[in-house]
């Protein structure tokens, strides 16, 4: 007893200063770091959580197809397993569900809310800068994992995904992740770190299917180029890593062939309720080709503008993506150049080979893809971007009067000043696509870059001169790089504010404020002012847009309805739908339901294994979400899928599993062809129609 008392006063049996030495590691970082480092890193990650997280509930549901199969996922386990649109298990989503199961997880502990929906995709954010940073810092220090961190936190896009319920979030995790296990690869020579990287770009296919895939060939030659041992031997673990890959892919695909159709729900976006088909059609090489068949149907207009090497640079995608992309191809080409001579092994050719493989596949694909592609999807370049320009920055500054044996050189101080020069270039062009946006800034911006490069290049003889005061010259060193660090971030980082302070719905969200090329419409905006970068859109629709006009379908007008802009491929307006929130939602965005109709689903529910059936998924998951009960999704994702058949329906309602039709109030896109159509044809033939909340309601039982 008197032992236990006298462990108790000394501090709990030594915890106090057991926690406050581990306080001061995590304070000190490692050693060898400088002592601003860790510190600074912390800001860092502070300041990208709350970036991600303040006012995150405003989007509301953000997507409501992928919310809605959230909500299914916390009463069934099956609909957890294979992403069902509902609890009943009629459909799943248009794509593989590792990306859900994160939010299913949160949403079974706290509950189904917005909160525990979007934060587990915000903190996936905050740990894919974490591990950036950790990857950059192993072979280049401090400095260049910061400058790689902050790009990637402040692009856009990354902004807005890391914001949202899509997929994108838990991709660009796993393949910055996978980038880390390439880099230890190539460092250690050790088979595990392959391995590992392999089953984290697996695990991605399980998130976004194909499109995880694009990291591979970056990361194969910079192992077969730079991993140490013979060519034999890193064959042999590259084939372990991809047998890994596929170990981790090939798994839950693998239990969606073997289970029975009739014992899981039907494999939404395909043709044939085959995952497979699913796989290499509509969500594989008919998005190369734009050979699509499934989910959404052919013939459906890209949000990504026009297919070509300037693409990432255009209107549709520069904004949301683009800031730092000159930036990243000078530091690559700069990487090639200064290590051409190297030992094959160099760690800074080995980098140039993971990041810049990465960057410039996905980004051929992106550029050249025929099919459906939306602006969103560049998040996944945006830690390839950041890690090439924090590489590239620190690695250039530190040979920015020649390397040894090479003194005089110009190389490394003509390069960053080029460097800051085209990027304040690039951010005035950005920023004009937004004149009326603060103009003020762009010019700042430039400024700033000009001022960058002006003061990198006469530092060269400024520094030299002994006579200075040390303190003088440690301030004409900071002086040009915090000015084309200025000039760098101040555009995507106003940008930034500006997403994460307005409110995003729909399948189809944008960053920023409206470029020219967009018009006004496009997301759920309100009026100018907005936050504090809240200006430039005001209203309007345009694709998945909500703020005065626009939406898809019920509670909007429709693409290319009433302040849509100039997007070219819209499709006519839909008529006013879901009672009392016209404009809102659209495609998959926070569409209401008025009170009436809920409080019939939610009474009307006991009994059947469906309250309701509507066409698509757009139609149903607004209902499920007011609800709480499953409703079926006619079509899948937007009533083209050919489930169920009428036949099936018809079988359905006969087993009196089906309480009420929610009537498709749409004339446009998905609503009036195929099994879709005459299920509508067929309730409207032999059911009396009514009105709840200005929908057209038909009781099938």
């Amino acid at each position: 007893m008197t032992a236990v008392s006298t462990r108790a006063a000394q501090g709990g049996g030594g915890e106090g200063p057991a926690a406050r030495a581990w306080a001061a590691r995590l304070l000190r970082g490692p050693a060898g770091d400088p002592r601003w480092a860790r510190p600074a890193l912390l800001a860092l990650l502070a300041a990208t959580t709350l970036l991600y997280t303040i006012g995150l509930s405003r989007s509301g549901w953000a997507n409501d197809f992928y919310a809605a199969a959230v909500q299914a996922s916390t009463k069934s386990w099956t609909a957890l397993f294979f992403g069902s649109s509902d609890s009943s298990n009629f459909i799943t989503v248009d794509k593989t569900p590792a990306f859900l199961w994160v939010m299913d997880v949160s949403a079974r502990i706290f509950g189904v809310n917005y909160w525990s929906l979007l934060v587990p995709q915000a903190l996936e954010g905050v740990a894919t800068v974490g591990v950036l940073y950790a990857t950059v810092r192993r072979w280049f220090g401090p400095a260049a994992g910061l400058l790689a961190g902050a790009a990637m936190a402040l692009t856009p896009v990354a902004t807005l995904m890391f914001r949202y319920n899509n997929p994108d979030a838990l991709l660009t995790l796993l393949l910055t992740v996978a980038a880390y296990a390439v880099t230890r690869a190539i460092e250690a020579g050790k088979t595990r770190w392959l391995v590992l990287a392999g089953a984290a770009v697996g695990f991605g296919f399980l998130a976004k299917m194909l499109q995880a895939f694009l990291v591979v060939p970056g990361f194969a030659v910079a192992y077969l180029v730079a991993g140490p041992g013979g060519l034999g031997r890193r064959l042999v673990q590259l084939l372990a890593g991809g047998a890994a890959l596929l170990a981790a892919a090939g798994w839950w695909v693998a239990a969606a062939l073997l289970i029975p159709a009739a014992n899981r729900p039907y494999i939404g976006g395909s043709t044939t309720n085959n995952i497979l088909q699913l796989t290499f059609g509509y969500n594989g090489f008919g998005r190369l080709n734009g050979n699509e068949t499934g989910s959404v149907g052919g013939g459906v207009a890209a949000t990504g503008g026009s297919a070509g090497l300037t693409r990432l640079f255009a209107a549709d995608m520069g904004g949301q993506v683009g800031w730092l992309l000159p930036a990243a191809l000078i530091a690559l080409a700069a990487l090639l150049w200064g290590t051409r001579h190297a030992p094959r092994t160099d760690r800074n050719r080995a980098a140039a080979l993971v990041w810049g493989g990465w960057l410039l596949v996905t980004g051929a694909v992106f550029s050249y893809m025929a099919g459906i592609i939306h602006s969103y999807y560049t998040v996944a370049l945006a830690p390839a971007i950041g890690g090439l320009v924090g590489i590239g920055a620190v690695q250039l500054w530190k040979v920015r009067d020649g390397w040894p044996g090479h003194e005089g050189n110009w190389f490394g101080r003509g390069t960053l000043a080029a460097g800051a020069i085209v990027t304040a270039l690039w951010s005035y062009v950005l920023l004009g696509r937004s004149p009326g946006w603060y103009p003020w800034l762009r010019l700042l911006i430039l400024l700033a870059g000009f001022g960058g490069a002006a003061a990198l290049i006469a530092g060269r003889w400024w520094q030299a001169d002994a006579a200075r005061p040390r303190a003088s010259r440690l301030a004409l060193a900071v002086m040009p790089c915090s000015l084309a660090l200025a000039a760098a971030l101040a555009g995507p980082a106003a940008y930034s504010l500006n997403s994460a302070a307005t409110p995003h719905t729909g399948a189809l969200p944008t960053a920023g404020p409206a470029a020219t090329a967009f018009g006004p419409g496009g997301r759920a905006g309100g009026p100018a002012g907005r936050g504090p970068f809240g200006r430039g859109f005001r209203g309007g629709g345009g694709f998945g847009g909500a703020g005065g006009g626009g939406g898809f379908g019920r509670g909007g007008q429709g693409f290319g309805g009433p302040g849509a802009g100039t997007r070219p491929g819209g499709f006519p307006g839909g008529a006013a739908g879901r009672g009392g929130f016209r404009g809102g939602g659209g495609l998959g965005g926070n569409t209401q339901v008025s009170s009436a109709l809920t409080t019939l689903l939610r009474n009307g529910a006991s009994g059947y294994r469906w309250t309701a059936a509507t066409v698509s998924s757009d139609g149903a998951a607004p209902l499920q979400l007011a609800s709480g009960e499953p409703v079926m999704a006619i079509g899948g994702f937007n009533g083209t899928d050919p489930a169920p058949t009428l036949a099936q329906f018809q079988r359905y309602v006969a087993d009196h599993e089906i309480h009420y039709f929610i009537g498709d109030n749409r004339d446009s896109f998905g609503g009036g062809t195929g099994d879709a159509a005459k299920i509508s044809a067929w309730v409207q033939q032999h059911f009396t129609a009514r009105t709840v909340g200005g929908e057209t309601v038909y009781d099938l039982g």
